[in-house]
């Protein structure tokens, strides 16, 4: 693919997975003050813009998705930077400003990046490659764990009940 064809479907492909989201939280607003038809024209939008973010993606895969341990290796490298370099300074400048629940939402993705890392770093090491198990998400600050469900989670401190497991 030519480069500047690339770079817009680069573009696109963010544009429409931020829609995405986006979309969703403006759906469960409109669900919040109990109008669900608005939510429900949002959530189809929403689906629609992840159809197009799939597409776009789908055009570049080749050149962006590799082989397993190279993608695993740029996800732990990933990881490893956001946690160890942007959350660090997106939480300082939060600070700076004063703006506490940035603060804490940017404290929480920070450390739980740093448990992502870890769980590429074990499978990078064969550790667990072989192993199908269930994982389990933290719904509040994205905590991921492979062992069980703690009693609360080691980040936010969100009880069992706010983990979702994600199996084969």
């Amino acid at each position: 693919m030519k480069p500047k064809t690339k770079e817009n479907v680069h573009k696109a492909f963010i544009g429409e997975a931020k829609a995405y989201f986006r979309l969703l939280a403006y759906a469960e607003r409109a669900n919040e003050e109990e109008v669900p038809q608005i939510a429900l024209l949002f959530k189809a939008i929403a689906e629609a813009e992840r159809v197009h973010a799939t597409r776009h993606l789908n055009l570049v895969k080749d050149l962006v998705v590799k082989d397993t341990d190279t993608n695993l290796e740029k996800s732990f490298q990933r990881e490893k930077s956001i946690s160890e370099n942007e959350y660090p300074d997106f939480l300082k400048d939060a600070e700076e400003e004063g703006e506490t629940a940035a603060a804490t939402v940017f404290s929480h993705a920070r450390d739980a990046e740093g448990y992502h890392a870890k769980l590429y770093e074990r499978a990078i090491m064969n550790v667990i490659k072989d192993e199908v198990k269930e994982y389990y998400v933290c719904q509040v600050c994205g905590y991921v764990t492979d062992k069980r469900i703690p009693k609360k989670c080691p980040v936010c401190g969100a009880p069992p009940e706010k983990f979702k497991t994600i199996d084969g």
